[in-house]
């Protein structure tokens, strides 16, 4: 009996041990709609690390602690997380349903919204927590090689440089070929005063369908910038705030002094004036040549650039109740440029209202007012590159020595002397956008948008005698620019929806009114009485007073239509029709109708894809439509007067008046583009890989080109619809999972763009307008000059000679091979238009902590390299330190110094300068770490995020010591930024 109490005791006591160590539960887990198991499925026991995924069948197995109250969460990417009670069960069946949020993301578009899944144009959304990751002056440079098919490109590292934005290459060749900018629903032309942290989401919109309800504003793509809106509940606050410093990205130097010297001594040795120091003194002045023999010199640019700075705080406020929903936000943005004088202060305050007055009337209104005070200078590089180095910038005393060694170049320094130089910029913006909307039955709305945009601005110039500009002046001018703007929009919108059966409708139908008004006034004086009046008291000016104004207005009347069909939500069709009347273009010519048309198969929809495991997602588009462009100036067809004063005797006067340089064109009219565009859109297991890619076709005809008139004509110039273009590319965008399991993710996106565009016809047809370098198949912007293959070297002396040359000489190709070298032989260079642009970014996190690497690289684009070209043979200015041909050095880089023929009229120098600039560079490196939600709450704090970011901080290119982003330019260069930021809301 003993033995069996004891054996009992000792199974129950090993049951208990076995209970203590956990039970094992076992599972399966499959698709909700199909049935199949999920590999690979995360599944993890609530309130603890422990985890598990699923095998190739679906099935997995794991030990918890007590089967009675665990919860285990099913997690897998593509569907909807699961949450499931054990409740004592060791076998669990678990299905998924798939998760279509994605599909289902409303994206705004043209006067409405549609669902992801529904979009039958080529549109590209991006949220705006992706506008934040790159702290920018500018919300399009946050974006720059994040969207395919749109080419973004920084204009200068000056404070508030703009920024260049194109959408599918250059349509017209002298007309504007920037975007239309839309912002909560309103024409908006301005895009740098939106702080990227008022912005809910930005929409591109790309293709000819996408564009066409638009019309004529659409023609070179449309972006359309929704901002916040408040939102019901407890108040939310928000602030953002980072602090930049910022360099240069590499700036090549000129030659230091013992390099100018070297090179002007070659020079002269070259003409024979020069053959040893002894003759110093017959090249350089008593100046300069103290100034060699104690070895004074000064590079300017170290003197000119110093290091920015860039801040900018925002606190915005969101809140509301039921019906009445508001958003406030107030930003002060900061930058100081490279140079002294180079200071942009931006204020600006944003207030938008939601209020909803019954079931079925809504008022509203987004408003903003931006304030601009602004310093700017002339760029002192130019000067400071050009300028003999030899000597100090300061004599004994400290003194500025205005006029270094005696010589005639002003020191690049004297801009920065105290009541010599100022520009100084100011520009008040108001934005409201005022809404009515109605919605009296089921699925119909109406809505009345009346938008405001008053712009006014100031600039003032004063420059003293003893400045850049005024260096050869014998007095300081003064000057007063002025001008305002009111830009009036007026649309009016009806949206209607219904559905029957398995039949969805949309109508959407658009009348509007847009006036232009501008006016301008330019006073200008010289000899200002007292420095510190400025431009202020012009009347006192004692010469060249000047006095102009002018006004240019407007209008743009619009009638649109549009329907969207949906058979099952598998077959999509839309047809939009627009038609526009403008003002600037001749009578009988101001109105044209823009169609267009597109469809969509949702082919992952089909019965015959559901056993299928490759595509979570694919759909195929296509569209069709003609945009229009009148971006001219108003009275483009008006022939005007010029005043010109005469004499018609001895002692009398009077007044005489001629026709204007560029004479009217009574039957100027639209400039056309049609756009074919096929698209596919797919998503690959289960949404772990996501992939766009758009092919298109752009023929624009009748463009808007200024054509230049023979003298005996007695103008100059018109503006004709001549001349034809075409850009057609591919673009792709890749979204990818990398990794996402236990706390750690990994998420990438490509874009690839690339587009080849090309003049089609001219003002005469198939002939070249060599003049202004526009060519039958070449891109709008190229390089035609003759093509250097290096210096003639000693040992091809007789060669030389018989194109009349020799050695030391530049060397270019004989194109036709007739032993004859002119203008027949030049030819196109390069393209100023990259052959494909794209971006990789990166975002990984790790519980609390986010990473963010971005690359960008723009290949085939070509640059007219200033540096490269900056080479004065003769000496009489410094020169880059280049590798230049002598007798005892030969090389086929430079030609020969020679002080008996200028820079410009040495042979084909100009071909010095042209440069292969593509690059790659590392846009954007991330770090940031997030407190934890239990620390956030002991804090009452809802979020609390610090960062850490290095900005444009490597490039990598065939131009050293050089970002050639911009192009070839040494003014203003481009910046790296180190930032530090805060993101914090209660």
């Amino acid at each position: 009996m003993k033995k069996l109490l004891l054996m009992y005791w000792l199974l129950l006591g090993v049951a208990g041990m076995a209970f203590a160590q956990g039970q094992v539960i076992k599972g399966r887990v499959s698709d909700a709609a199909t049935g199949e198991p999920l590999v690979m499925v995360n599944i993890h026991l609530k309130g603890t690390t422990t985890g598990v995924q699923t095998d190739a069948t679906g099935a997995f197995s794991l030990t918890v602690p007590d089967a009675r109250t665990g919860v285990l969460i099913f997690s897998y990417l593509g569907y909807q997380a699961q949450t499931q009670n054990i409740n004592g069960s060791n076998n669990l069946i678990v299905k998924l349903e798939k998760d279509n949020k994605q599909l289902d993301e409303v994206v705004v578009v043209g006067y409405g919204e549609v669902k992801k899944r529904d979009l039958t144009g080529a549109v590209v959304s991006v949220k705006g927590e992706e506008l934040k990751k790159i702290p920018s002056t500018n919300v399009m440079e946050s974006v720059q090689g994040k969207l395919p098919g749109v080419d973004i490109t920084k204009s200068s590292g000056a404070s508030g440089a703009k920024v260049n934005v194109t959408v599918r290459g250059n349509r017209s060749i002298r007309a504007d070929n920037g975007p239309l900018y839309i912002v909560d629903g309103v024409q908006y032309e301005n895009i740098q005063d939106i702080n990227p942290n008022d912005i809910q989401s930005m929409e591109v919109l790309k293709d000819a369908s996408s564009t066409a309800i638009y019309g004529s504003r659409g023609a070179n793509g449309v972006i359309i910038v929704t901002t916040k809106k408040g939102a019901g509940g407890k108040p939310r606050v928000t602030v953002n705030t980072y602090v930049g410093l910022s360099q240069v990205a590499g700036y090549p130097y000129m030659s230091t002094g013992p390099q100018y010297v070297a090179q002007k001594r070659e020079a002269n040795r070259t003409t024979g004036r020069w053959k040893s120091e002894a003759d110093d003194p017959l090249i350089f002045n008593a100046s300069e040549v103290n100034a060699i023999q104690n070895n004074l010199w000064t590079n300017y640019a170290d003197l000119l650039i110093h290091d920015g700075l860039q801040q900018d705080y925002q606190v915005g406020v969101s809140g509301g109740s039921d019906k009445t929903k508001v958003y406030l936000s107030l930003d002060y943005f900061d930058e100081k440029g490279l140079f002294k004088l180079d200071h942009l202060k931006r204020y600006a305050a944003r207030l938008n209202i939601d209020q909803l007055i019954n079931d079925y009337l809504k008022v509203g209104m987004q408003s903003q007012i931006t304030y601009y005070n602004q310093d700017t200078r002339r760029d002192p590089l130019n000067q400071g590159n050009k300028i003999i180095p030899l000597g100090l910038p300061y004599d004994n005393e400290g003194k500025l020595v205005t006029f270094p060694n005696g010589g005639t170049m002003i020191n690049p320094l004297a801009d920065e002397q105290p009541n010599a130089y100022q520009n100084n910029g100011r520009v008040t913006r108001t934005f409201v956008n005022a809404y009515v909307e109605l919605t009296p039955l089921k699925g119909l709305s109406l809505r009345s948008n009346f938008g405001v945009t008053l712009d006014n601005t100031r600039t003032g110039i004063y420059a003293a005698k003893n400045t850049i500009d005024r260096a050869t002046a014998s007095a300081s001018r003064s000057q007063l620019n002025s001008g305002s703007r009111r830009f009036l929009s007026w649309e009016n919108v009806l949206n209607y929806q219904r559905s029957i059966g398995d039949h969805s409708f949309g109508v959407t139908g658009v009348a509007s009114l847009l006036s232009d008004q501008r006016d301008s006034s330019f006073l200008q004086g010289e000899g200002q009485l007292l420095p510190s009046q400025l431009y202020y008291a012009l009347q006192n000016s004692v010469s060249g007073i000047a006095i102009r104004s002018s006004y240019m207005a407007s209008k743009l009347i619009s009638f649109t239509g549009r329907l969207n069909y949906s058979y099952k939500g598998k077959y999509l069709l839309s047809v939009t029709g627009r038609s526009d009347g403008s003002s600037k273009l001749a009578p009988g010519n101001k109105w044209a109708f823009f169609p267009a048309v597109a469809g969509a198969w949702r082919i992952s929809d089909e019965a015959f894809m559901r056993d299928q495991h490759i595509f979570s997602d694919l759909k195929l588009r296509a569209s069709y439509g003609i945009a229009g462009n009148d971006a001219v100036p108003p009275y483009a067809t008006a022939s005007y007067l010029n005043k010109i004063p005469f004499s018609y005797d001895d002692t009398n006067s009077a007044m005489g008046y001629g026709i204007g340089s560029q004479v009217g064109n009574r039957f100027l009219k639209w400039e056309l583009s049609s756009t074919t565009d096929v698209g596919l859109d797919m998503s690959f297991f289960n949404g772990r890989i996501n992939a766009t890619v758009d092919y298109y076709d752009t023929h624009t005809k009748d463009l808007l080109l200024q054509r230049t008139l023979p003298t005996s004509s007695g103008v100059s110039t018109v503006i004709q619809n001549i001349g034809k273009t075409r850009n057609r590319g591919i673009e792709l965008g890749i979204n990818t999972v990398n990794v996402s399991v236990n706390g750690l993710s990994w998420t990438s996106n490509i874009t690839f763009s690339k587009n080849k565009e090309e003049i089609v016809a001219l003002a005469d047809a198939n002939t070249n307008d060599v003049a202004n370098s526009w060519f039958i198949g070449q891109p709008v912007k190229v390089f035609f000059d003759y093509e250097k293959t290096g210096i003639w070297q000693t040992k091809e002396a007789d060669a030389a000679a018989r194109y009349k040359y020799k050695p030391g000489d530049i060397k270019v190709r004989d194109q036709d091979n007739n032993g004859v070298l002119n203008s027949a032989d030049r030819i196109v260079v390069g393209k100023q238009v990259p052959a494909w642009s794209g971006g990789f970014n990166n975002d990984i996190r790790f519980r609390s902590f986010d990473l963010n690497v971005y690359v960008f690289a723009r290949i085939g684009q070509w640059i007219n390299s200033e540096y490269a070209a900056k080479y004065d043979p003769q000496g009489l200015e410094n020169s880059a330190p280049l590798d230049y041909w002598t007798p005892e050095h030969e090389t086929n880089a430079y030609p020969r110094p020679n002080a008996s023929v200028s820079k410009d009229g040495t042979p084909f120098i100009k071909t010095l300068g042209y440069k292969d600039g593509s690059f790659v560079k590392i846009r954007n490196i991330s770090l940031g770490y997030t407190l934890p939600a239990d620390v956030l709450k002991t804090m009452h704090m809802s979020n609390l995020r610090v960062y850490v970011t290095g900005k444009n901080l490597f490039t990598f290119s065939k131009v050293k010591d050089y970002d050639p982003e911009r192009g070839g330019d040494l003014s203003n260069p481009l910046t790296k930024m180190y930032v530090a930021g805060l993101n914090v809301e209660f």
